[in-house]
């Protein structure tokens, strides 16, 4: 792949600012520029050397720019769509971020227009408890999958040379079906975030909650790690994709009373054989995802 001349990046936080660090990394870019909400937050990534400047407009960082990365919360993508919409040259590949597809393809189709073919959604499954860009790491991609979400409109040479800048950061990438994307990480991103703020906020509401918190360890800390995520963001990936994630709720409600139900009878049995099976689903889980050789 032959280097970028300049990338932008909108939103230089956890994943804006490692996609800017990978691609320094590797050789792979000319310039890097961001635009943001915070002016303290671009300072910040200059002085941190993951960006080279911050634009002072759109106008200023779109001109020879062949790729935008979008990596605000979903809320917030579509107001930007709007306003590096007009100044967008046919040169300029656009994609973004976010861990909900559908909302923000509809978000792109009615900015965009006739530029919505310039637009190649994208999700990298990278994410962690800490945000900011003190949080960005060059590693980050490293052998972590982003999905992509091709639209009808996209040119297929295009996406291919989406994929192969995320490859250039170490990635694995995968395509799928936007709502299958939605589908999916209901499922395995979201309903897990959506499961560990909820115990937290119901413990720190408890009158006893100071005890409580003194007595946990590993165990409350590796299932409520993720409580620690940016609750902007994961605030608007739940409003956006909340049909999903109401249907993943419900089933893992009727999860919980079947476990409700097998304590009320003191089903030792049932119990055993159900952790059994969770554990070796997880287990097999864990091993298809070890490198080979390790």
């Amino acid at each position: 792949m032959s280097p970028l001349r300049k990338v932008v990046i909108c939103g230089v936080g956890l994943i804006g600012g490692s996609f800017a660090l990978a691609l320094r990394g590797a050789g792979a870019v000319g310039e890097l520029v961001a635009m943001g909400r915070s002016r303290a937050t671009l300072d910040e990534a200059v002085r941190r050397r993951v960006i080279d400047r911050a634009a002072h407009d759109w106008d200023d960082a779109l001109a020879g720019a062949d790729l935008v990365l979008l990596a605000m919360p979903v809320g917030q993508m579509e107001d930007v769509m709007g306003e590096l919409a007009p100044r967008l040259s046919v040169d300029t590949l656009v994609t973004d971020a976010g861990s909900t597809k559908q909302d923000v393809i509809a978000a792109a189709r009615r900015r965009l227009g006739a530029k919505i073919e310039q637009f190649i959604p994208g999700h990298p499954i990278a994410g962690a408890e800490k945000s900011g860009v003190a949080a960005a790491s060059a590693n980050l991609y490293r052998g972590r999958r982003v999905v992509l979400t091709p639209l009808a409109e996209n040119r297929r040479a295009d996406v291919e040379r989406l994929a192969a800048i995320w490859r250039s950061c170490g990635a694995v990438v995968d395509e799928l079906a936007p709502q299958v994307h939605d589908q999916t990480f209901a499922a395995v991103s979201h309903l897990p975030h959506l499961l560990a703020y909820a115990l937290v906020h119901e413990l720190a509401a408890r009158a006893d909650s100071e005890r409580l918190f003194s007595f946990a360890a590993g165990g409350f800390r590796d299932f409520t790690r993720i409580a620690s995520s940016h609750p902007e963001m994961w605030r608007d990936i739940c409003v956006a994709n909340r049909g999903p994630l109401i249907e993943e709720l419900d089933a893992y409600q009727a999860a919980l009373l079947r476990l409700r139900v097998l304590l009320a009878a003191a089903d030792a049995p049932g119990l055993e054989n159900l952790f059994a099976a969770a554990r070796a689903a997880r287990d097999t889980w864990l091993e298809a995802m070890e490198p080979p050789g390790e």
